[in-house]
């Protein structure tokens, strides 16, 4: 059995030979040129065996496309560096719009380039942040001021992020046409009653996700939603149309993968590991155990082992194989 069929038989709660496996981090540098990020995408895929690609664009590559200016921080341990936030106060908001399209191409031509590489046995699947999580980067990653700008004044934020929707629709669209088998849709920590009561959540922002979600074209066969941060809600899985839910278990106050299932409507769970922890400092006899504990507690079956969240730069070569060989 390859892959797909690991990943397929994951989504229909079906037995596989092995549950399928997989982890992505940020390559810094590589990140600027797709054929770059497209060839180290690539060698790790092939170097640890993953069942499953979810393809790592630059986080900042959104906002990027709305106005916002990032350099190279020129080091493999750092991420890009802030030039310019265009969102610095509510009015902002009224002017927002695509500017810098190219921002986006890039990763629909690099992820084009790994799934081609790869072939129909590695499915690959492409990073699309909600609105409210794009909004983050555009004011300078400050998330309060968005959350009070967005509750104060939804009149007005809510038709930008309306906007930011549809873009994020087309790019969606066009990645599956290039070869994305799905997207991994994230929510990164606004999914949560520490960033707004979870009623605010629903009633803003949640028909947004779902009017993303439900516009991904029928070849999307595999869609994640990732819930970044601690004490989410795992209320929102039920609500949008994607076969997997991602998270980290070991963030304070997450259920545990078999309350995760149970939570998000018997979706297929993805994660089990400790990012920042086990697989960066090890050691590898935790990673071993944190991927039995996640095949005990699922029985094996409808459950994806992966980290809960992005995997640091920093992380040992032999934690990564460690993860796979134990899945």
């Amino acid at each position: 059995m390859d892959g797909r069929g690991r990943v397929q038989a994951a989504i229909a709660g079906r037995k596989a030979d092995r549950p399928p496996v997989g982890a992505w981090g940020h390559t810094y540098k590589a990140e600027w040129s797709p054929r770059d990020l497209a060839d180290i995408t690539v060698e790790r895929a092939r170097k640890y065996g993953w069942d499953f690609v979810k393809f790592q664009p630059r986080a900042t590559c959104f906002a990027e496309a709305f106005g916002g200016h990032w350099h190279p921080a020129g080091h493999a341990l750092k991420g890009p560096v802030l030039d310019l936030a265009p969102i610095h106060s509510v009015e902002d908001w009224k002017s927002l719009k695509l500017v810098n399209p190219q921002a986006l191409d890039d990763q629909v031509e690099a992820i084009g380039l790994v799934a081609r590489e790869l072939g129909e046995s590695v499915p690959v699947i492409q990073t699309v942040f909600s609105p409210i999580s794009v909004a983050a980067y555009l004011a300078g990653k400050d998330k309060r001021q968005v959350v009070r700008d967005l509750r104060r004044h939804p009149e007005i934020v809510l038709p930008a992020f309306e906007r930011m929707a549809e873009v994020l629709i087309d790019f969606s669209r066009r990645s599956v046409e290039a070869g994305a088998a799905g997207v991994f849709y994230a929510i990164s920590g606004f999914a949560s009653p520490r960033s707004m009561p979870l009623d605010v959540y629903h009633r803003l922002l949640l028909p947004l996700d779902r009017r993303i979600c439900s516009a991904l074209p029928a070849a999307a066969w595999f869609n994640v939603l990732h819930v970044c941060g601690s004490h989410i809600d795992m209320s929102v899985a039920r609500e949008l149309p994607l076969q997997v839910v991602s998270w980290s278990i070991h963030n304070q106050g997450n259920p545990g993968l078999a309350e995760g299932r149970e939570l998000s409507g018997g979706k297929a769970v993805m994660g089990g590991v400790a990012q920042r922890d086990s697989l960066v400092w090890g050691p590898q006899e935790a990673i071993v155990g944190q991927v039995r504990a996640a095949e005990a507690a699922t029985g094996g079956v409808g459950v994806l082992v992966a980290p809960g969240c992005s995997v640091p730069p920093r992380a040992r070569e032999a934690h990564l194989r460690a993860m796979a060989e134990a899945a």
